[in-house]
């Protein structure tokens, strides 16, 4: 019986993975560029920062995530250019995806917006070697796919100003799953399957050293159940942050960032699971490291984290 579970299990989360939007994170906030690419540019300074994401700690199979982004301004702060490596683990199917991101903004009202564009393309295999056959004449499961590439597009809108933010964004333009017959996977284009995100949040000056920002995001799919999450964050001194988020039944999460220098950001994020699979898996645990390339604290945006 532990042998049919682990089965289904392997083969049910890789299945799962060809339809999501993108890798979670719980640290979207941190990392907005992995959404949205109108975001490229806007904390207006080049910097660069790591993730990594190990969830539903103790079941066998779980994600696993690794990120790394970049971005810059240029030509005045109107142009953003950005880039994203992701490494996905999900069962026995393996994901990496390269993005380059490129946003143009304009000035509107008190704050600016901007539109973005997202192009690359994901490497993905599966290991069926890895799977426990019952039957030894299904052999052709034992046999692992070669890597396949498959294109990843993306687009974005992002609007700003000193207190308030709002984005809306479509992270895959392209749809892609695996063909059995064909032994490849097949992309398709039907609207039907995007995920389309919005995001908002709003600053408020709670003391001279004490700013409170709540924040809310939502993906919508045609045909799927409407997923939310609804965010609480604390800055202290413009050195330490703290927050809570809540999502959607499916858990708590709770985060803090540190100024450790001018130039470097720690953060770490647990995840607490509040659906069956508690039982199972001890949560999910989520850390970033970032480096600015700037001299004093002094972002361009009080709304940048």
């Amino acid at each position: 019986m532990k042998k049919i579970f682990k089965i289904l299990f392997l083969l049910i989360i890789p299945i799962g993975a060809y339809g999501q939007l993108t890798p979670l994170t719980s640290q979207y906030i941190l990392n907005p560029l992995l959404l949205n690419p109108a975001s490229a540019g806007n904390r207006g300074v080049l910097n660069v920062a790591a993730f990594y994401r190990k969830q539903w700690v103790g079941v066998t199979g779980a994600p696993e995530t690794m990120t790394i982004t970049g971005d810059a301004p240029f030509r005045d702060d109107r142009m953003g250019f950005g880039l994203t490596v992701v490494s996905d683990k999900i069962g026995i199917t393996k994901e990496t995806q390269f993005k380059t991101n490129y946003s143009y903004k304009i000035s509107l009202g008190k704050g600016d917006l901007s539109f973005g564009l997202g192009a690359g393309f994901i490497v993905t295999n599966t290991a069926w070697s890895r799977l426990i056959v019952l039957d030894p004449e299904e052999d052709i499961l034992l046999v692992d796919s070669k890597g396949f590439v498959v294109p990843s597009f993306s687009f974005g809108t992002y609007y700003s100003d000193q207190r308030y933010f709002a984005g809306f964004s479509i992270p895959k333009l392209l749809g892609y799953q695996f063909n059995f017959e064909k032994n490849k996977y097949v992309i398709n284009n039907n609207m039907g399957d995007y995920y389309y995100i919005f995001n908002t949040g709003y600053l408020f000056d709670l003391s001279p050293n004490l700013k409170f920002m709540p924040s809310s995001l939502i993906v919508f799919s045609p045909g799927d159940k409407i997923l939310y999450d609804i965010n609480a964050h604390f800055r202290v001194m413009d050195r330490f942050w703290i927050g809570a988020s809540y999502r959607n039944n499916r858990a708590l999460s709770g985060m803090f960032q540190f100024q450790l220098t001018d130039q470097i950001r720690f953060a770490y994020t647990y995840d607490y699971d509040m659906a069956k699979l508690r039982t199972f898996s001890s949560g999910s645990h989520e850390i970033m490291l970032r480096y600015e390339f700037r001299y004093k604290v002094e972002a361009v945006s009080p709304l940048n984290f």
